[in-house]
This record gives C-alpha cells, structure tokens and sequence, in this order.
C-alpha cells in the first residue's frame, strides 16, 4: 500500500460535510416558508451532517497539509460520493423518497447534474424538498468548476491542462493564487447568472419558486424541473422557453469565455475554436431538426400541452433549438417528446448525447474541444501519410497541441466509448431492452437525464430495476468526473507502493 495522507482526505470530507449541511439549511427556510411540514426534518438531516463533518474536520486539525495526486483522486471521487449520501438524508428523513436506493439515485443525479428522476408525481413533493433536489444541481455545477479549474488540471485528466491554460487570473508559476483567483471570478459569473435567470423567468410568469428553481438547474445543465411535464408546462408561454434557452446556451459554455466578455475582451471570444465549432453544431442541428418537424413531424403530438402560440413555423424553430440545447449542453428539460419526431430525429439527438457542451462549463459529456481536436488530429494522420517527414502539429486556438495531450483525449475517448458498451451491455444483462439499454448508458454516462425507450423524456428512471439504479448513479458519477479520476481507483497499481 503506497503511503498516503489520509488525514487531510478525511479532513476534506469533513469540510464538504459541512458545506453540504449549511446548503441544507437553506432548503430549510424554503420549507419553513412555505409551511410544507418538513422543515424538522431537513433540520435533522442538515445538523446530522454538520455533526460528522464537524467530529472529521477536529479530529484530523493536526493533518499534513500536502496533498498529492493520488490523495487528489481519492478526495475527487469520495467527496461526490459523500455529498451523495449526506445530501440523500433530507429525502429519506421527509419519506419523500422514503427507499435509500432511490434516494441515494436522485441525489447522485442532482450532484452530477443528470437530472435523470425516479420520483412519478414531482408537484406532490414538499416544496422545501423540491428546492434541495434542485440545490443539489447547483452546488454539483458549482463544484464541476472547481475542478474544471483548481484539480482537474493538476492530476493530467484527459485534456483539461488544454482549459486550464485559457484559465483567467495571475500567471502560471504562482498556481494558488491563480486556481483561487479564477474560482472566485467563476463562482461570480455563475451566481449572476443564476439571480439574472431568476428574475427575467419571474418577470416572464414564472412563480418566484419555479423561477429559481429552474434557475437552480439551468446554469448547473441539471434538467430537475418542479413540474411532471418539465418545460412543456410552459409550451403555451414561448418566452419562458427562449429565456431558459439563452441561459442553457451560457451554461453549456466556457464560464472562462464569459468572464472575458464581462471584460470587454469580446475578440476572445470569438476566435476561440471550441466557441465556434459549439455554435455550429447548435445551429446546423435547429436548422435540420427544424425543417423536418416543420414539414414531416406534428409538434402537437410530442408536445404535452399548448404546443403551439406563435405559429407552425416558430414552434417548430423553438422546439428543435430547445431539444438541441438540452441535449448538447446535458441539461435534460423537456418541451416535447423527441422520439416521436421521426426516426431520423431520434439517431440525431441519440448522437448528440455524445457531443457535451465546452470545457470549462457545466456540461457533462465529451466535450466539443475534445472532438475538435480528434477531428484534427485524423485530418493530421492523413497529412502525415502522404509527407511522413513533415512536421505537423495539431493545432488548437493557433498553437500547437502537446503530443502527450492529444494522446490524453484519445484515451479519453476510447474510454469514454469502452464505458458506454460496458454500461449498455450490463443494462441489457438486466433483461432491460436494446433502446432503453443504449439509451440509459448514453444518458447516464453523459449526464443527460432523458433517453431513449422506457427512459425516454416523457418516462422516468423508475422503471430500472434496483440493481439498475446504482449501475447508472456509477456511469453518472464516473461520467461527471472524466472517467480517469473514478477508474483510476479501480486498478491495482494505483494502491501499489511507488
């Protein structure tokens, strides 16, 4: 066993415990508010958990503060996966969600932000409860840009050292007050943005709750929504739609791109690669799925309610710009069902659960950088064939691309396509069927929430046996993490000594 400094991984854990409760007191004002009858309750989960990551945090005060990589790993992953427990209390304490399986899935969906739900009946849960379940969304995105910018990088995870490079703040060889810097500025983007959707959803007709909640699972690409029908409870209000649009367009984007803009450096912006390429996709996307709902599809029959207000041809234009968002971007909010949109459809919006959004956002999936830079480097190995001594660099935003990270994404990739088949094969090994199967590994692997078959966006995850639920809360979990952090753990020269 390699010698490591498990005193300061307990002492992490314990401050997350901490951070976690304190989250949870404010899910206890929602609930006081609103005199739903759980506010006791979500204070006993939310004390009990400030209790241990308190008795944590004293007992190992005395730590080592040096932390290496594989102490990185392991605080990475067992920090999720005991956010995911504790933040499992309040609705096993509630009996919302009264099983631990089921609990402990819902959570783990919140913190990755899946937003893939067991729960049938959404509008019957507490409102305190519904606001954790959308909090866990917001504090599991937050947390993605703390690793995006201060761990990530720093443990050579699949191309991120490419992101930490476009990171904003002080110069690189002072690394701690960069990462510090950086994550501020970050944090601040990300709040702003929560509180602009807030109000511009309330103005639009939202109630104050609906509004922040969706704000909640907007910016973090969740998808939890406070209703049964997702946003097509909305159909009938489009400006409701187009304001969650322009937000997940953000959210799916590079915050790093954001915090130039707020600077004025908007040439940055638009000659960043990934930028471009990440509108590209979406607008092709709308456009092609557009026509074709336009011309061979009726929206009125995917559609759950009022499906259409301002005509055929913008219902049609919203409702695909909608779809492709939620999908690129991993948020998962729903405004009709899109596998009724003709086969073709349903393979375009199956193929983009393995799109994601930027580096650098709260996006789940593989990312558009990592794509890029793949498709590249194939372009490149054509070149090379046919000059074997050229020198030909891939290039990414006009500089020349590391080997070693290049070589990181095709890992990544490979591995990335590895735990798609295994996570499929073992679904179907449950006797689930072949479109469910497929579509609940996409999902879960991509953090996207809705899929295909018995999983599809107007189904839940229910239906998957008990066995099934923790098999996608383990693809959620190793998908939000980039694989590599989780995996790693799971080898035995990584507990070899060095």
């Amino acid at each position: 066993m390699p010698k490591m400094n498990y005193k300061i991984i307990s002492h992490i854990m314990g401050l997350l415990l901490l951070c976690n409760g304190g989250f949870m007191l404010l899910a206890v004002v929602v609930s006081w508010y609103y005199e739903d009858g759980v506010a006791m309750q979500i204070s006993s989960a939310a004390l009990l958990t400030m209790f241990v990551g308190t008795v944590l945090m004293f007992f190992t005060r005395g730590h080592r503060k040096e932390i290496k990589k594989r102490e990185g790993y392991i605080v990475v992953t067992f920090g999720w996966i005991f956010m995911a427990l504790s933040g499992s209390l309040p609705y096993i304490f509630s009996e919302a969600i009264p099983d631990f399986t089921n609990a402990f899935f819902e959570t783990m969906s919140g913190y990755t932000t899946t937003g893939a739900t067991i729960i049938k009946d959404i509008e019957s849960i507490p409102k305190g409860i519904l606001f954790w379940r959308s909090l866990t969304h917001w504090i599991g995105g937050m947390g993605i840009i703390v690793l995006a910018i201060a761990i990530l990088p720093l443990l050579g995870i699949g191309g991120m050292q490419l992101f930490s490079a476009e990171a904003p703040g002080p110069s690189a060889d002072k690394l701690k007050p960069r990462i510090t810097d950086t994550a501020k500025r970050l944090w601040l983007i990300y709040f702003l943005y929560t509180v602009a959707e807030t109000i511009l959803l309330k103005v639009a007709g939202m109630s104050f709750f609906d509004a922040i909640n969706h704000s909640l699972s907007t910016l973090s690409t969740g998808g939890f929504s406070t209703k049964n029908a997702s946003l097509a409870y909305w159909n009938n209000q489009p400006i409701i739609q187009y304001i969650i649009i322009v937000f997940m367009f953000l959210a799916g984007s590079n915050f790093v791109l954001s915090y130039f803009s707020f600077k004025g450096k908007f040439q940055k912006v638009l000659h960043d690669d990934e930028f471009k390429w990440y509108c590209i996709f979406i607008a092709t996307c709308t456009f092609v799925a557009s026509l074709i709902i336009y011309y061979q599809a009726d929206v009125s029959l995917s559609s759950i309610a009022h499906p259409m207000v301002w005509g055929e041809g913008e219902s049609a234009f919203r409702h695909s710009l909608f779809q492709v968002l939620t999908i690129i971007t991993t948020t998962g909010f729903i405004s009709a069902d899109y596998t009724l949109w003709t086969p073709f459809l349903t393979v375009m919006f199956f193929g983009l659960m393995f799109l994601g959004g930027s580096a650098g956002s709260t996006a789940g999936g593989v990312k558009v950088m990592r794509h890029l830079i793949l498709i590249r480097n194939g372009v490149t190995e054509f070149k090379r064939s046919l000059h074997p001594n050229a020198i030909l660099p891939v290039r990414y935003n006009k500089r020349s691309i590391k080997q070693e990270i290049v070589f990181n994404i095709l890992g990544f990739f490979i591995l990335y396509m590895l735990s798609f088949i295994i996570g499929a094969l073992v679904f179907a090994f449950m006797g689930i069927d072949f479109m469910t199967a497929i579509g609940g590994a996409a999902s879960s692997l991509g953090n996207i929430g809705p899929a295909l078959g018995g999983l599809g966006p107007v189904n839940n995850y229910d239906i998957l046996p008990a066995a099934g639920k923790w098999w996608s809360a383990f693809l959620m979990l190793i998908g939000r993490l980039e694989l590599f952090t989780v995996l790693i753990l799971l080898t035995p020269f990584f507990w070899r000594n060095r």
